[in-house]
């Protein structure tokens, strides 16, 4: 600061004067502000925060016109003021765009000097202004940059944002459906190229993953989503609760419902088969042994798991020799028959826990004595049950016992 005290420019000055003021305040308590003052005073640090920043979009412009980048060897203007300011190359590239957005269009400059729009709303307000029509009349393109600078008064940068998309009913009637559908087109084809889904296992028992989809199939799959994580609550017709708002962990369980109850013969086939996971297991674990039971992807899986799977899978017997040989193939079956899942939707009406209220497309079948302690696969030893309490079904912690009124409800084994 005192080497540039001596420079004669005026700005430079009063960067320094505003400085010092700055300094001499900044030990200032300020428990003494009333409310209006306050808010007042945050109003104006605001403002001077904008003007600000278009004086230092002004002065990078100039540090570019002197080739100041280009002489310290920078491979771009954003690349020098990220290494001279430690700033990071994403806020300095950012910084530069401003910039040049400012040089383009002297309203938004002018309102954001006199601190009437800042940093976020002017980007919005460029990028809307780039969008607009190559022939467009330079009158109109004016038109509307007064448009948006006016409603930035009032709009936030989402708000401008949803104005510039629309911008050109303002000045050209006639061209602004041409123009959204251009838009549109436009970000649809990036977001189909754009599309990806990555996943890998951690190991220990979790697939982690990301994906990035086009809006219109985002809002598919968030609309199957809910209609499986957010199923009206019981109290929704007796008072005023309405729906429970769903938590990122019943999301994360109406994916896996999602996907477990996809019907496998509307797949693809790959080489004659339907994309089915197959679980190799002994006898004695489907019975309720402890052995670990194999998925043809390479993973394991807990035999507990396995029976759970089971409850809803068909299964397949085999007879494997040395090496996973198989020697004999039965064909698949089901223990439970179409027919019996029918009768018993109709008369359980849902999850059959006691509190639970999942509806009954979203509940499997479960025998609550197994095969191993001589349960038999009919209406009697059966209950209907949702994915989450089915799980803690087949957990042994667990164990699950009737309580009057056709209802089951959980004890923790001691």
């Amino acid at each position: 600061m005192t080497a540039m005290a001596h420079h004669d420019h005026p700005v430079t000055r009063a960067m320094v004067e505003v400085r010092q003021k700055l300094a001499e305040v900044a030990q200032v308590p300020l428990w003494s502000m009333g409310t209006e003052q306050a808010t007042s005073t945050l109003e104006e640090i605001l403002a001077v925060e904008a003007q600000l920043a278009e004086l230092k979009t002004r002065t990078l412009t100039q540090v570019e016109a002197l080739e100041v980048p280009r002489q310290s060897g920078a491979t771009s203007t954003g690349n020098w003021l990220a290494v001279r300011t430690n700033l990071t190359r994403a806020t300095a590239f950012r910084t530069v765009r401003v910039a040049a957005g400012l040089g383009r269009y002297d309203q938004v400059r002018e309102a954001m000097a006199q601190g009437r729009v800042h940093t976020e709303q002017v980007e919005v307000i460029v990028k809307a202004l780039d969008d607009l029509l190559d022939d467009l009349d330079p009158r109109l393109v004016e038109e509307a940059e007064g448009h948006l600078v006016t409603e930035a008064g009032r709009f936030d940068a989402v708000g401008l944002k949803k104005l510039g998309r629309r911008l050109l009913e303002v000045v050209d009637q006639d061209a602004a459906d041409a123009h959204e559908a251009k838009l549109l087109e436009k970000e649809e084809r990036d977001a189909q190229a754009a599309m990806r889904l990555t996943m890998y296992d951690d190991g220990h028992g979790k697939v982690h993953g990301r994906f990035v989809l086009d809006t219109a199939t985002g809002a598919a799959l968030r609309k199957m989503i809910l209609a499986i994580a957010a199923p009206k609550h019981q109290a929704a017709t007796q008072g005023p609760l309405g729906e429970r708002k769903p938590t990122a962990e019943r999301m994360g369980q109406a994916v896996g419902e999602l996907i477990n109850r996809y019907p496998v013969g509307k797949l693809p086939q790959a080489g004659g088969l339907n994309a089915t996971l197959v679980v190799t297991m002994t006898l004695d674990s489907l019975m309720g042994g402890l052995k670990a039971a194999q998925l043809d992807t390479g993973g394991v899986i807990s035999a507990s798991l396995a029976r759970r799977m089971a409850c809803e899978a068909g299964i397949i017997p085999a007879v494997l020799g040395g090496k996973s040989e198989v020697l004999d193939l039965g064909r698949s079956r089901r223990f439970h028959s179409r027919a019996q899942r029918i009768v018993k939707l109709l008369t359980a009406g849902g999850c059959q826990v006691d509190g639970c209220d999942a509806p009954p497309g979203l509940t499997h079948m479960h025998r609550v004595i197994e095969w191993s302690q001589g349960g038999r696969t009919d209406l009697d030893n059966t209950i209907m049950i949702c994915g989450p309490h089915h799980a803690r079904a087949h957990d042994p912690t667990y164990q699950l016992k009737p309580i009057p009124g056709d209802k089951f409800t959980f004890h923790r084994r001691t």
